[in-house]
């Protein structure tokens, strides 16, 4: 196994320890999040219990999580589907992710461990193999890794819920826009924000996860304003 595939896999004896319904829940939560559920597509929940192999009970408890959350709708006749975003949608993502990324980044270069910057580090290193060999899942979930482990590091854990969920809204339209424009032509400001971490400048880290963030929406309610998305 690979240190991508290391760092993307839960210790077996964890997730063992995890009810059924738990399981189902992040199972979902990630075809929503990576974008395997695209955007406006229907899909049934019995087809989501046997994509999933599991029984309709706990899928139904994740769709209801989930919908709560915001990462999918109700469409009737037993369909739920991940909502469409209007570019006015990814304008408040912008707003409330321009000042949360960079609070939290702030905090997590004050309290980051030696080991912390390592594992960010090594992150880093493998999200740029992803996006040289134009591997768009590994790219997405890599990501979206870097960015949690920050949440986590900052401990803010309101803060952190928030601009976690924040993900849930716009990474089904990232994967498309990704799809669309290739891994090569993504913004990555990580390695000036790692820097800036190494140092202890925790303004100048801050300064740049909001240009990451910026950039990388900006590009999907661009998208969307073509109407690619």
């Amino acid at each position: 196994m690979n240190a991508a595939a290391q760092k993307l896999s839960a210790p077996v004896a964890e997730i063992s320890r995890l009810p059924a319904h738990e399981l189902i829940h992040r199972q979902l939560r990630d075809l929503v999040l990576f974008g395997d559920l695209a955007p406006g597509e229907a899909v049934t929940i019995q087809g989501l219990s046997e994509r999933l192999g599991a029984g309709m009970t706990p899928v139904r408890e994740a769709i209801r999580r989930l919908i709560a959350e915001g990462a999918l709708e109700f469409q009737g006749n037993r369909r739920v589907s991940v909502p469409l975003l209007t570019a006015d949608n990814i304008s408040e993502l912008i707003t409330a992710r321009q000042w949360l990324d960079p609070h939290l980044t702030q905090r997590a270069t004050e309290r980051a461990t030696a080991e912390d910057l390592v594992w960010l580090a090594v992150t880093d290193d493998d999200l740029d193999r992803a996006i040289l060999r134009g591997d768009l899942r590994a790219y997405l979930e890599l990501n979206y890794r870097f960015h949690k482990r920050l949440y986590d590091i900052a401990a803010a854990p309101i803060l952190a819920d928030l601009a976690d969920g924040l993900w849930l809204r716009f990474g089904p339209s990232l994967r498309v826009v990704c799809g669309r424009i290739g891994t090569q032509n993504l913004p990555d400001k990580h390695k000036a924000m790692l820097a800036a971490m190494q140092a202890r400048d925790a303004d100048a880290a801050a300064r740049a996860i909001r240009e990451d963030v910026i950039q990388g929406m900006e590009q999907v309610r661009q998208s969307l304003e073509q109407g690619s998305v």
